[in-house]
């Protein structure tokens, strides 16, 4: 009788291991959403928004984890915006295995701010897949000066979201910026190629503003504005082994457009190369009264190959030179150190501060440079700056620090 009760007993304690086993799996299951599905044609032809629109509600509408499945081929993708207002699914990933293009028609994007924009999303993951936008029609447009080409739009973008993942991804001639990280936290780029002619109009690589806790690693950026631009309300921003060129660097602002304007501030950028870029390391602002500010800022470890201004603060910005601000920058930039940067520049003057006479620069700390122009020591220039420095073997002009 022992023997049996034992044995029962043993039987309901299997069944009991199995039934918690069964429901933690079903707790954690996720379900796919493959855009084949919902009618996606992977022959460049048809319009495959609807069908991507399609799949994400119902992974949306999902209260387990989603992965929304893109298989190889080549979709063509109208504009088209995936909206996180009353998601049940916590966890969204986009497995990419194919192309998204454009159309060469500019106008196919062009009539939209941005082309993949995820807003008010969380706990999404964008992982491999190629983006191509199809740009050059459109900078072309622009190159000939008619006023009837649109600004073009941006490749992706993610507004007013939380916990984003984007790795793997390719993005190739975008009509305007590639990614746009703007009113976000928690986002994490990783394995990022962007690439586009080192003369196309106003592709910036990955452009952050108003968002917190951002990093950007391992990433390749060919392009033809700033590599990585970092605007207003940028804070907690962690930048580590990105390669830039062609491209105008990695670049803190443009800053003090307006007279209300929030501040930048810790800032890392470290293990950088760059490779005939317009410039390195970069703040720029333009000569307005402003609130805005720069600081806590670390530029570290970085290669520059034959590059122009390495390290660059420029208050006077103003880019093309038509109706620039008469006054001085307002914009305060506190706090910044510049340590092991070193390689080759383009122009004899490699370091170039150019800060306001106003608000000059202070605690501005340089440690570690060694920049060379034609086989010999580069040159600095400073202006209003406040500091302690070592500036290596370049040649320090008295009005520095």
């Amino acid at each position: 009788m022992e023997r049996v009760q034992s044995t029962n007993l043993h039987a309901y304690i299997l069944i009991a291991i199995a039934l918690f086993l069964s429901l933690s799996r079903s707790s954690h299951a996720t379900k796919q959403f493959n855009v084949l599905s919902f009618g996606a044609k992977p022959n460049s032809i048809d319009d495959s928004a609807p069908a991507f629109v399609k799949a994400w509600d119902a992974a949306c509408g999902s209260t387990d984890a989603a992965v929304i499945y893109v298989p190889k081929g080549r979709y063509l993708v109208s504009p088209v915006r995936f909206n996180g207002v009353g998601c049940k699914s916590l966890n969204i990933v986009f497995r990419i295995d194919g192309t998204l293009v454009g159309s060469e028609d500019y106008m196919f994007l062009g009539k939209e701010a941005n082309w993949l924009s995820f807003e008010r999303v969380s706990g999404v993951s964008v992982i491999g897949g190629s983006l191509d936008a199809k740009g050059p029609s459109l900078w072309s447009c622009k190159a000939s000066s008619s006023n009837n080409c649109p600004a073009g739009a941006t490749t992706m973008s993610f507004v007013e979201s939380s916990r984003i993942k984007v790795k793997g991804v390719l993005s190739l001639n975008s009509q305007m910026f590639h990614i746009v990280i703007n009113r976000c936290r928690d986002v994490k780029l990783d394995d990022i190629q962007i690439v586009a002619d080192g003369k196309s109009p106003n592709t910036d690589g990955i452009h952050v503003q108003l968002s917190t806790d951002v990093e950007i690693r391992n990433t390749s950026i060919k392009t033809g504005d700033d590599c990585i631009s970092i605007g207003p309300g940028t804070k907690n921003l962690w930048v580590e082994r990105v390669k830039c060129g062609p491209g105008h660097g990695i670049s803190i602002g443009s800053l003090g457009k307006d007279r209300e304007e929030e501040g930048v501030q810790n800032v890392t950028v470290k293990k950088t190369v760059f490779v005939g870029t317009d410039n390195g390391l970069r703040i720029k602002s333009w000569a307005n009264p402003t609130s805005g500010f720069v600081q806590r800022v670390r530029f570290l470890d970085s290669l520059m190959f034959n590059v122009k201004f390495s390290i660059i603060i420029d208050q006077h910005y103003c880019p093309h030179n038509i109706n620039c601000p008469s006054q001085e920058s307002g914009v305060r930039i506190n706090d910044v150190i510049y340590q092991g940067i070193r390689g080759t520049s383009a122009t004899k003057i490699a370091v170039k501060l150019d800060c306001s006479s106003k608000t000059p620069c202070t605690r501005i700390r340089m440690k570690d440079i060694n920049l060379r122009y034609a086989n010999e020591a580069a040159q600095s220039s400073c202006v209003n700056v406040l500091g302690d420095s070592t500036l290596g073997n370049l040649v320090k002009p008295q009005a520095c620090f």
